[in-house]
């Protein structure tokens, strides 16, 4: 069916009608399995065999703010392990680590396979576009998802990340799968039902994986937008930064280094990872890697030559109190609006554009004091949305329980 889909002998009304009963009725692990190598096959497969012993890749399944991408490729591959990574661009409410790095001015994505491995080969590490000879069936099926309510099915998904991550041919994978009112998924439980079935195809393709269940009930950082989120990745990488960002990065460090087989244990990972950090290797690694596909390195010595809106917008609490809970998934589309992400693919972005938050869930505010300051170049949209970026916070007199950063680790 995926081959025969793939060359155009299957008309799109006979999968559509395979894809619903996947929806409908699941689908065996083997199944699973099947329908990932499928796909894998569909288009080319990369060895990267002849660059490293140890490559090992990352993936997230979409959230607001989250750019640890950025941070943890130069991170993991100043600590000597080969990054090669695949990324997308913004989808929906989230947005793309590919437009992020186009921040960066001059910053090439589109690189071809022979400097993409050159630059592996160089520098350890690379980050580009997916390209169209990666698991093409996979394109065409998500969009035939897309327009038949299918996408929202467990084996589906996961058949669609696994078969691209594996085409893209390191040998060890961490997983970073969202759960919560921000993530594709929700629920906790189908969330574990996710990243247990993507580690069970890796280990069935005989390639190394974990999963780490992570939240995503509000933004991490403090940044949503590309350029905004580049400065924060800068801080990061400077031993600065918000410390949710920072502990999660550091915690997604060292299981990359204990899959690549730098350290013995996740402790000694950590302890490496901060020690990169310190000694400012990692965003050495950062400019290096910029200076190599094209990227400004003077813009990330100095954060303030990245693109910038042409308006600020300071929200401000009606009342005083605690911030109980935080609507990140209106907050994603707040940011669309703002010229952040896209609505469609024929959408432009403003890559200065998006949010800034000020407070975050557990903090106090007082009556008149900033919760987020908006980012723009459309003038016209500033009051709605500011009002739709004040109905994404909910106040409370009493403080909340601590947020749960992680969730559960599957190895």
């Amino acid at each position: 069916m995926v081959r025969g889909f793939n060359k155009g002998l299957i008309p799109s009304y006979q999968l559509s009608a395979l894809l619903m009963a996947i929806f409908f009725r699941g689908m065996s692990e083997t199944e699973v399995f099947s329908l990932t190598k499928s796909m894998m096959n569909s288009g080319e497969v990369l060895n990267l065999s002849r660059l490293s012993r140890n490559t090992v890749d990352k993936h997230s399944t979409g959230g607001i703010g989250d750019k640890v991408s950025i941070i943890l490729a130069p991170l993991v591959a100043a600590g000597g392990i080969t990054v090669p990574m695949m990324c997308g661009r913004s989808l929906g409410h989230t947005g793309g680590t590919i437009d992020k790095l186009e921040s960066i001015p001059g910053f090439r994505t589109n690189l071809s396979k022979n400097d993409f491995f050159r630059f592996l080969k160089k520098s350890k590490v690379a980050m580009i576009g997916q390209t169209e000879k990666i698991a093409p069936a996979d394109k065409k099926i998500y969009a035939l998802r897309d327009v038949t309510a299918t996408v929202e099915s467990i084996p589906l998904i996961a058949a669609s990340i696994m078969s691209k991550k594996l085409a893209e041919g390191a040998n060890a994978l961490l997983l970073d799968v969202k759960t919560g009112n921000g993530a594709f998924i929700k629920d906790i439980r189908n969330s574990e039902k996710l990243a247990l079935l993507m580690v069970k195809i890796a280990k069935n393709m005989k390639r190394k994986c974990a999963a780490i269940i992570t939240d995503m009930n509000q933004p991490l950082g403090y940044a949503i937008g590309n350029s905004l989120e580049i400065k924060e990745c800068i801080e990061i990488l400077k031993g600065r930064g918000p410390e949710d960002l920072k502990s999660l990065c550091i915690e997604f460090a060292a299981h990359m280094f204990l899959l690549g087989k730098r350290v013995k244990n996740i402790q000694s990972g950590k302890i490496r990872a901060l020690q990169l950090i310190k000694d400012g290797s990692a965003f050495k690694k950062l400019c290096e890697m910029a200076k190599n596909q094209g990227g400004s390195v003077k813009s990330l010595e100095n954060p303030s030559l990245l693109p910038s809106s042409k308006y600020a917008c300071r929200l401000k609490s009606p009342r005083k109190g605690y911030i109980k809970d935080i609507n990140t998934h209106e907050i994603g589309l707040t940011a669309v609006m703002t010229g952040a992400g896209r609505k469609d693919l024929s959408s432009k972005i403003d890559p200065g554009a998006g949010i800034i938050l000020h407070k975050k869930i557990g903090d106090f505010t007082d009556k008149g004091e900033t919760l987020a300051t908006i980012y723009t170049s459309r003038q016209n949209i500033m009051v709605y949305a500011k009002e739709r970026l004040l109905d994404s916070f909910s106040v409370s007199k009493t403080r909340p329980a601590k947020q749960k950063l992680i969730y559960k680790i599957i190895r």
